[in-house]
């Protein structure tokens, strides 16, 4: 098994609401695919069809006050509450006590214990790599999950030669950081690239924290400018993965975007959208006989047994590929 994972920061479960949540006032032609034209509201927290599950996931973790990302991410890419452990939510970068939990229990390096092969598909400039040599440098969960474990992150020329994808998605913003030749791409050309990746590795993780930017900018063209460059990558995916053997799962560590009503974060639960072979059961994994939502602690012990090969999972048969229009 394989897994493609789209990390969106900053994306819960909101009202059906257009005037207040993007998700209703933008097409999102190729989400709405896998679920026969819905999209999950706070009135319709779940979704199931035959090809796909989408299942609310708690971002609070049992803690009082605003979902963060620093202890959100720890929870989701570690399998360990952070903001239980820290006492309160914290971010956006991780708490100072949570470092040796996720260097020592994220996803990447459980993956290379086990003799997978995880990539972190984003590219990231030069002026990043001077960042790192800073004696006080802050780095997020996942690059320092990455940083830690010995994973090598893809620089400006894997991005000109194909290989990462930018974290705007289509490349546009590297001419402003000091690439002005470096080529932009469709937003399903990237999503092709990242199933590409899934050739060679056994986990792959994109992240896109343009969604968390755009909620806290409470501006509707932006937040709507910034799905359709997210749907039309999940375009890309759809039509190219191999669904008999790769799983497309996509979630978030905390709400915002889905309510341009507020500048802060926001108490809703986060979807977990899962597409491909085993996506039912995954879902059954991750709630565990649970009547609520699950935390964002469930994800990481659910992919270490789908990938380690623990998880049951169907036929290929029983799994089509969506055709997005």
């Amino acid at each position: 098994m394989k897994v493609l994972m789209l990390f969106l920061d900053g994306v819960g479960i909101g009202a059906n609401k257009p005037s207040i949540n993007p998700f209703f006032a933008a097409p999102m032609t190729s989400l709405r695919s896998l679920f026969d034209g819905r999209l999950p509201s706070l009135g319709q927290r779940a979704l199931f069809s035959p090809q796909a599950t989408l299942i609310p996931l708690d971002a609070r973790l049992g803690v009082a006050g605003l979902p963060q990302s620093g202890t959100g991410q720890t929870a989701l890419f570690t399998g360990i509450n952070g903001a239980a452990v820290a006492g309160r939510h914290f971010g956006p970068h991780p708490y100072s006590t949570l470092k040796p939990v996720i260097r020592e229990r994220n996803i990447f390096r459980r993956l290379l214990d086990a003799r997978k092969t995880p990539c972190f598909a984003n590219a990231f400039p030069e002026r990043f790599f001077d960042y790192l040599e800073q004696p006080r440098s802050r780095l997020t969960v996942t690059t320092l999950s990455c940083t830690s474990a010995g994973i090598p992150l893809f620089r400006a020329a894997d991005l000109a030669a194909g290989r990462g994808v930018s974290a705007d998605i289509t490349g546009a913003g590297w001419h402003a950081l000091g690439y002005p030749d470096m080529a932009t791409v469709t937003p399903a050309e990237a999503g092709r690239r990242l199933v590409r990746l899934t050739e060679d590795h056994d986990f792959v993780l994109f992240e896109y924290w343009r969604t968390d930017h755009a909620g806290h900018a409470m501006k509707m063209s932006e937040a709507v400018s910034v799905l359709d460059a997210l749907d039309g990558m999940l375009g890309g995916i759809l039509e190219t993965m191999d669904v008999s053997t790769t799983m497309l799962l996509i979630t978030s560590d905390h709400g915002n975007i889905e309510n341009l009503s507020v500048k802060t974060h926001t108490r809703h639960p986060v979807p977990l959208v899962l597409y491909g072979l085993g996506h039912g059961e995954f879902a059954a994994r991750v709630r565990n006989r649970s009547s609520r939502a699950p935390y964002l602690t469930a994800v990481t012990p659910a992919l270490m047994d789908l990938i380690r090969g623990e998880l049951f999972v169907p036929e290929p048969m029983h799994v089509r590929r969506i055709q997005v229009h």
